[in-house]
């Protein structure tokens, strides 16, 4: 095997010559918004646990109950003997959340769009993805077999401009976006994209894994549009639910088909116990306590006030820093200071777009956000 370290080696070389190569830092979250890395405190303003659910007390007890009650694992696939009775709980709750028919529980979000898209089209078929929709989006596109066509980022004239150009020639059409995008904390005009894809007979799936439990009282980016129809609601359990695992919402219909034809759930074992009661548990929180949805946007905002940056519309705030170096360097100079913010680099992002990417919680003191804000205006020479 000496040729496949050889290959190995080089790629990796390669990366590393271009600051681009990745490493693991082992990290232990504490209470709030503190981590510990390589023996240091941090305050990590890069953790997606925007509500602090995965650290809340009963969310804790909920999935240390299941395991005691039910297993540390579901053992088997879902059509075997995996779909343990939490599963169907967590289910009907997250499509009473989305306003949908049914759900269906997937063992990740990348899992769930990785297995949707290619059940629902294939080769013959249109599907449209925005530019900077989520690489799992992508992956399931890919999967398909259908023609893939990206579209400029939350722009429904090139949307529309396409579907005129390639629907005709498809046997179905399927338009993927970001509820909320990750990497740049914007929103996708949900309502106009639904407006589009009921005129051109496609159907839409959002990705709103950034977006369930932050906006819209915890609904989601779908609901601050509630004339937009959304057929295919996906999210995730694993940001402000502080869960694991993935979801679709939609019609009885087509949950059904995804139960018994998706790869991903077909030839994958069930959602561990735990990690359902634990969303179970975060979702019970949400519905007693919306207003604790709004504290993350709220602290964002504060953040995006401070440096004159245009009005934060989620909890992800992105500064731009340009080339991969940049953005390692003033990392670097940030945790120098007590802050976790991690740099995020190609191809994550597109090439000359590295950047800070800035996560806001429920766990962050104000004067920590302000105590940040002013960092990053000394480390960008005191422009804002």
């Amino acid at each position: 095997m000496r040729s496949l370290d050889a290959f190995a080696g080089e790629k990796l070389a390669a990366l590393e010559a271009k600051s681009l190569r990745r490493r693991l830092s082992p990290t232990r979250r504490h209470d709030g918004a503190v981590v510990e890395r390589d023996g240091k405190r941090l305050i990590s303003f890069s953790c997606n646990d925007y509500l602090n659910l995965s650290q809340h007390p009963l969310v804790r007890a909920a999935a240390a109950e299941a395991a005691l009650n039910y297993g540390a694992g579901a053992a088997a696939s879902r059509l075997v003997t995996g779909d343990h009775p939490l599963l169907s709980d967590l289910e009907k709750r997250l499509a009473r959340l989305k306003g949908t028919e049914a759900a269906c529980v997937f063992g990740s979000g990348y899992l769930a769009n990785a297995g949707v898209i290619p059940t629902l089209v294939g080769p013959g078929d249109l599907v449209l993805i925005d530019a900077l929709a989520h690489a799992c989006i992508w992956a399931g596109a890919q999967l398909s077999g259908a023609k893939v066509v990206k579209f400029a980022h939350n722009d429904p004239a090139d949307l529309e401009r396409l579907l005129i150009a390639e629907r005709s020639a498809a046997r179905h059409a399927l338009v993927a976006t970001d509820g909320v995008f990750s990497m740049d904390g914007d929103i996708a005009p949900l309502d106009v994209l639904s407006d589009l894809c009921q005129r051109h007979d496609a159907w839409l799936l959002s990705d709103d894994a950034h977006g369930v439990g932050v906006l819209a009282g915890g609904r989601g980016s779908g609901a601050l549009f509630p004339n937009a129809e959304i057929p295919l609601q996906m999210g995730t359990l694993s940001k402000a639910l502080g869960s694991y695992g993935g979801y679709v919402c939609g019609s009885q219909a087509v949950i059904d088909l995804l139960k018994t034809r998706a790869r991903t759930l077909v030839y994958a074992t069930g959602l561990p116990p735990a990690s359902a009661a634990a969303a179970l548990a975060a979702l019970d929180l949400i519905e007693a306590d919306p207003a604790m949805t709004e504290i993350p946007v709220a602290k964002a905002r504060r953040f995006t006030q401070r440096l004159a940056l245009p009005e934060a519309s989620s909890p992800i705030v992105p500064v731009i820093l340009g080339s991969a170096e940049s953005a390692l360097a003033a990392s670097a100079r940030l945790e120098a200071q007590g802050f976790l913010v991690v740099a995020i680099r190609p191809p994550t992002v597109p090439e000359g777009m590295a950047r800070l990417r800035i996560a806001f919680s429920a766990a962050h003191d104000d004067d920590d956000v302000i105590r940040l804000a002013d960092a990053i205006v000394a480390l960008r020479g005191g422009a804002s």
